[in-house]
């Protein structure tokens, strides 16, 4: 077992990714996003690390489960056929894999996160 620490929000420990992830597709605006994986389990289904993106809407399918806890921005979240949920700075949440719809960001989001894919 080990315990792994990672850099800040503000200053992470590794180089972002800077293209947008392969199932985000931007669909309003300009957004912007980057992406920190501070830490990936040796099979790849465990992720965990930072994300920032800038303002505009993409649609989104996830595949896996998202544990977030935004720390700047505010963002709304619309599944498919279903009303829009908003989340700001200081919100924690989970996106249940299934989720299918628009991620708008609002104000520049800066969150970390926890990915557990199938």
């Amino acid at each position: 077992m080990a315990i792994i620490k990672f850099g800040t929000y503000q200053k992470p420990n590794v180089e972002p990714i800077t293209t947008d992830l392969d199932w985000w597709k931007p669909v309003e605006g300009s957004p912007t996003m980057r992406t920190w994986i501070e830490h990936q389990s040796e099979d790849g289904k465990y992720l965990t690390g930072y994300w920032e993106a800038t303002p505009g809407s993409y649609r989104v399918k996830y595949e896996v489960d998202e544990f977030i806890h935004m720390f700047e921005g505010r963002a709304t979240l619309t599944d498919n056929g279903k009303e829009p949920q908003t989340f700001v700075a200081g919100d924690t949440f989970l996106i249940e894999a299934g989720f299918d719809g628009i991620w708008k960001t609002e104000e520049t989001v800066r969150k970390a996160f926890a990915i557990r894919a199938k």
